[in-house]
């Protein structure tokens, strides 16, 4: 779903990010399984899921790789504003891409989209503009468009922590994160599906995180370094409130999710030495219990078992673990190449299965062949997409920032530029 930033690196900086592009290919495969499972492979599906849910494992392993690496590019930028650019660059153009194309599809009569409970076409658009739709009571365009919107909190969370200079306490707040979910299941605290928008009104909820989310992203990017710690603690309040009290999964998931994130930044700080790697093991160690701890309280849920569930996010973990292990080692090329397309796997194969559903159809019983020919053709379409519409996107991204720093610069040093 995420990537390290397309920049110039020298031989040793792409053999730290390689293991991380092998990751992020391997849980593409593992989701597109998932989904295309569905429609060419349903008893196998019917058989594995109680036993391994394929769609948390490939989602917990990109959760644990975007903790590692956003918190690090922040950091490395320094500046709120660039990081926001970059953010924008990467994740929208493929985003709006995509989106456009399904809508043009429906219009067409050839897929067909889901139902809005009655939600206007201007609150579903708002909604998913600021990508926390899965936050705010509105049904996702795509369904794998949820995993977005956390991807967005962490994002604000992110921020919200650098700006209040509390950035370096990624294991802490892992660890809380994940008690405060184990707490939740203890107490049993149950809440309805987008509870706050059942409460203040799924519209009224929508106008107001939105403006609060533009507020939050302009103040945290201003010069202001009063505004700066306003807009970024608005963000994080934000996101945290929505994740608590407004998610479609569970209260303790929703919470396990953001404890992962902040694991992986916290194995992130202690491989640049920021902590010791005792602290990262330790973060990991409390996360998983608790983790795994709410989950069999739990019990079994309506979209997965609480076996299936466990066991993923445990290979997810050792998954991460083993590549972390092995990151000084050769990376195969192929799996590095999957992980730079990722994020148009991740986007695009949901659009081509629903064309494919709406026109063929699924089928009754397993064909190992046409799963592998989705495959086949999903594949090269990712290439082209990634170069055609993710490539400029960043692009782009990159040369905005470098006009913004160059104005900075000529900003704090107006005498230097005037002698020049």
């Amino acid at each position: 779903m995420e990537s390290p930033p397309l920049v110039p690196a020298s031989p040793t900086h792409l053999s730290r990010l390689g293991w991380l592009d092998a990751l992020r290919g391997i849980a593409a495969l593992v989701v597109v399984f998932d989904h295309s499972s569905y429609t060419f492979m349903p008893e196998f599906r019917r058989e594995l899921m109680p036993e391994f849910n394929t769609s948390r494992y490939g989602i917990m392993v990109f959760f644990l790789v975007s903790g590692y690496i956003i918190p690090a590019s922040l950091e490395r930028r320094g500046c709120v504003r660039t990081f926001w650019v970059g953010r924008i660059s990467r994740v929208y153009p493929l985003w709006a891409a995509v989106v456009s194309v399904l809508l043009a599809l429906s219009f067409t009569g050839t897929v067909g989209l889901r139902d809005f409970g009655g939600q206007g076409a201007v609150t579903v658009a708002v909604a998913h503009a600021t990508m926390l739709q899965e936050l705010l009571g509105t049904p996702n365009l795509l369904l794998v468009l949820w995993t977005l919107s956390y991807e967005m909190s962490f994002y604000l969370l992110v921020v919200a922590l650098f700006t209040v200079r509390l950035h370096r306490r990624s294991a802490a707040v892992s660890v809380g994160l994940a008690g405060l979910a184990a707490v939740s299941v203890t107490a049993g605290v149950v809440l309805p599906v987008s509870a706050l928008s059942g409460l203040v009104g799924t519209g009224p909820l929508i106008a107001f995180a939105s403006i609060a989310m533009v507020v939050a992203i302009g103040c945290a990017s201003s010069g202001s370094p009063a505004l700066r710690v306003f807009g970024g603690v608005l963000g994080g309040v934000l996101a945290f409130v929505l994740v608590l009290f407004n998610g479609s999964v569970p209260l303790w998931e929703g919470l396990v999710i953001l404890a992962v994130m902040f694991l992986g930044t916290a194995v992130y700080r202690a491989e640049n030495g920021q902590i010791a790697w005792r602290d990262a093991a330790g973060t990991a160690v409390l996360v998983v219990a608790c983790a795994v701890g709410s989950a069999y309280a739990h019990g079994d849920g309506d979209h997965f078992t609480r076996r299936g569930w466990i066991v993923a996010f445990l290979l997810a973990v050792l998954t991460f673990g083993a590549a972390l292990w092995s990151r000084h080692r050769r990376i195969p090329r192929v799996l590095t190449v999957l992980g730079t397309i990722s994020y148009s796997v991740y986007l695009v194969h949901p659009v081509l299965l629903a064309v494919i559903d709406s026109t063929i159809g699924r089928r009754r019983q397993d064909s190992l062949a046409l799963e592998v020919a989705f495959f086949g053709v999903l594949l090269p379409l990712c290439l082209v997409t990634h170069r055609c519409v993710e490539v400029p996107g960043q692009t782009w991204g990159r040369r905005l920032t470098r006009r913004l720093q160059s104005r900075d610069e000529r900003q704090r040093h107006p005498a230097s530029q005037a002698g020049a």
